[in-house]
């Protein structure tokens, strides 16, 4: 049976990339800023605006990127009330899409510094693995992957970075436990670099970034791809492919339930 998006979700992959995602500047930094409060949760019309964004940026060739969202949050992951509702297509696009940006980011050859500024969770917590430096809030942000309470297997760009940039023993529990954790061990098991009160985490990234930038660009380029070079070719042979092993069990009737019931939760406790 082939599900008819409605019309709110049509009109969400048509949106505009320049309102979902933002381009600032700080001296020679680029501030890429995820613009869709009040998670910034992702969806077709947002994977396609980060990975367009970053397709134009990089044709300027910017001394170093900060990634950041907005509000209190970095990003809670896929876009519930949304992408259980999408047709069997449109899910194959978002995981291509998915998986492109996410190999756009963590292979990109320019210093990129997170800013990770509230709450990253699910997909947004592989999002800010995906830095070359991870600069994390003070205070009362939630971090981890709750896909297995949700009933979503990963799909294999996240799967990659997830065991390229944590530890395996970090990758078990954060995995398989599937709850969220605060900062401070956010720090600890190799998520963040460092933290900072939530007010200063945008202006120390952009400080790294600044110094990151003076490193000379050809040499910076090549020893990335030395030190993610395993992680890298995983991912660049995945988008060759052009097809997720996951994409068979990925938001099936199970999933949606979840999703469902994760969503009541929510509004419940509102």
């Amino acid at each position: 049976m082939t599900r008819t998006p409605p019309e709110n979700d049509r009109d969400a992959e048509r949106a505009d990339p320049a309102a979902l995602v933002t381009i600032e500047r700080d001296q020679e930094v680029a501030i890429v800023r995820l613009n869709r409060p009040p998670a910034n949760a992702i969806d077709l019309a947002m994977t396609r605006a980060v990975s367009t964004v970053l397709d134009d940026l990089m044709a300027t060739s910017p001394a170093a990127i900060v990634l950041t969202g907005t509000d209190r949050c970095f990003s809670a992951g896929l876009d519930l009330k949304t992408v259980p509702r999408y047709t069997r297509e449109q899910q194959q696009t978002l995981i291509t899409l998915l998986n492109r940006m996410i190999t756009r980011l963590y292979a990109c050859p320019t210093p990129l510094v997170g800013a990770i500024n509230g709450h990253a969770i699910a997909g947004g917590f592989i999002l800010a693995l995906t830095p070359d430096y991870r600069v994390g809030p003070q205070g009362d942000a939630l971090f981890g992957l709750t896909e297995a309470r949700v009933g979503i297997p990963f799909p294999a760009a996240p799967m990659i970075v997830l065991q390229a940039e944590l530890a395996p023993a970090h990758v078990r529990l954060v995995t398989l436990q599937a709850r969220t954790f605060g900062a401070s061990d956010a720090l600890a098991r190799g998520v963040f670099d460092e933290l900072r009160p939530p007010g200063e985490v945008l202006a120390r990234a952009c400080e790294v970034a600044r110094d990151m930038a003076t490193i000379p660009s050809d040499a910076f380029s090549r020893i990335k791809r030395q030190v993610r070079a395993e992680g890298i070719a995983r991912l660049e042979e995945l988008e060759a492919a052009g097809s997720d092993p996951m994409l068979e069990h990925w938001f099936g009737d199970e999933a949606a339930g979840a999703a469902a019931a994760v969503l009541g939760g929510i509004a419940r406790r509102r």
